[in-house]
């Protein structure tokens, strides 16, 4: 048995060598950091050094993308590609159309836009600092575009569509905003909205926003394509396609149900773009659409007219074909929508044959649409119907298996008797004289239901009425 002296000596050293032995471990410790530490220094230096020195505009932050900082080529490289985005953009939008009231105040507002509620004029949107936007900020113009809410805090008018403005990413918001302060300056106060009480109220908006108006960015949906996505991006957003083709609720603000299934805009009726194959486009290849928004023409089916060739004009014939393709590709995958129609509009019509010769000789002792038909419109369109130039960008177009004359309202066709058709494209300038000034109600019923007759749509008439109603429609 070892004695109590002996167990206390070795208690003493194993005391005494625990200090050593911890110090010996904080060191092992600290010199495993330090290496760790110095070996990712390491990496962080070779990594700085082998990283590409520039980025796409799109991944840089957006200070520098909007040239904030110090002015460097590189800077003012990616400005320049900024503006030409927000010029691309602002077509795409078609800001144009609403914005400018007189050709020699491009963007200054003033324009007139009739609603149920009474009149509102569109701002000035130059970068004057007294009555356009040049004293907002970037900030005061997301807000507008995103929120809806103006400068001072007030509430706009969903005439200004911010309704699909809020899902346009900050970044394309920036760069529409980046081209705008290119413009010159216009220094011009649009007249006073003139809207009925209590609708002049605007904090009133709050409450139409609660029911009409969901905030928040384009978010993509991971089950579709990136062409689809892209099209939804472009169709739900700047291009704002549901303002005109999707039908109302009794607030004016668009209906969940029904989208794009067509809608009546002052006199015009946008007509159903669901890819339903009768009451829609769903009979329209791709490339016939993009046609149509890039021409104005798909052969066979439609030509645009009234406030459609406006857009084209405009907006879409710019639109790359990616991007049309993609706008047809988003379409295409819609819920189709027949409207109760058994026929597809542009499937309708065959060619007169012997009506002309049926006139000679014949006392005419009342309005005769036929003789109208002759006298007015045969020489750009033909006795026939078919039209004169076959396809070309300046045709006159064919009366038949046209969406104008086989739809189941006449209101287009009267209305592009009354108005005449202006499209002017890269392809071609198209011109339709306006004769609402010289044939009378009676007169451009008569040649309506006689084109509806032989070359579309014989259910779809019009009495002298409708048609007096329809010419007293504000454009």
């Amino acid at each position: 048995m070892k004695s109590p002296t002996a167990s206390n000596e070795r208690l003493k050293r194993a005391a005494t060598s625990l200090p050593g032995f911890a110090r010996a471990t904080r060191r092992a410790r600290a010199a495993t950091a330090a290496a760790l530490f110095s070996a990712f220094a390491l990496y962080i230096a070779w990594h700085a050094a082998h990283e590409p020195h520039t980025r796409p505009v799109d991944e840089l932050p957006m200070s520098t993308a909007r040239g904030d900082e110090a002015s460097t080529p590189t800077a003012d490289a990616n400005k320049s590609d900024l503006i030409k985005r927000g010029e691309y953009l602002v077509r795409v939008g078609d800001c144009a159309a609403c914005h400018t009231a007189d050709l020699s105040r491009p963007f200054a507002g003033g324009l007139p836009i009739r609603t149920p509620f009474g009149k509102l004029y569109t701002p000035n949107i130059t970068p004057d600092p007294d009555t356009g936007i040049g004293k907002w900020s970037d900030a005061d113009f997301m807000r507008a575009m995103h929120e809806g809410i103006g400068k001072g805090g007030e509430r706009l008018y969903p005439a200004f569509p911010y309704v699909e403005f809020t899902r346009v990413s900050e970044q394309d918001v920036l760069a529409i905003r980046a081209w705008l302060n290119t413009l010159a300056p216009v220094h011009y106060t649009p007249p006073a909205n003139e809207l009925h009480f209590p609708f002049n109220q605007r904090w009133l908006m709050t409450f139409w926003n609660l029911f009409n108006f969901d905030e928040g960015r384009f978010v993509p949906d991971p089950k579709q394509s990136a062409e689809y996505n892209r099209g939804a991006y472009l169709v739900q957003g700047l291009a704002h396609c549901e303002e005109c083709h999707t039908p109302r609720n009794f607030m004016q603000g668009l209906k969940s149900t029904g989208r794009f299934s067509g809608a009546t805009q002052a006199g015009w009726q946008a007509y159903n773009i669901t890819p339903d194959r009768t009451g829609g486009i769903g009979n329209w290849s791709d490339d016939a659409l993009i046609s149509y928004l890039s021409t104005g023409v798909a052969p066979g089916h439609a030509n645009a007219a009234g406030p459609m060739a406006e857009v084209v004009q405009n907006s879409t014939q710019y639109l790359t074909r990616e991007d049309l393709r993609s706008v047809a590709a988003y379409l295409s995958a819609q819920q189709p929508f027949s409207g109760g129609v058994s026929r597809a509009r542009d499937s309708l019509g065959k060619p007169a044959t012997d009506d002309i010769t049926a006139l000679r000789g014949m006392t005419i002792t009342s309005v005769n649409g036929l003789q109208l038909f002759v006298a007015n419109c045969a020489s750009c369109h033909h006795w026939t119907g078919e039209g004169i130039g076959a396809s070309a960008p300046g045709a006159y177009p064919s009366l038949i298996h046209n969406s104008v004359a086989g739809a189941q309202s006449p209101n287009n066709l009267a209305m592009v008797i009354l108005r005449g058709v202006a499209r002017k494209t890269k392809a071609a300038d198209v011109l339709m004289p306006a004769f609402g000034d010289e044939l009378s109600n009676d007169q451009v019923a008569a040649i309506s239901n006689y084109v509806t007759k032989q070359f579309g749509n014989p259910e779809a008439t019009l009495t002298a009425d409708q048609v007096a109603a329809l010419r007293a429609q504000p454009q």
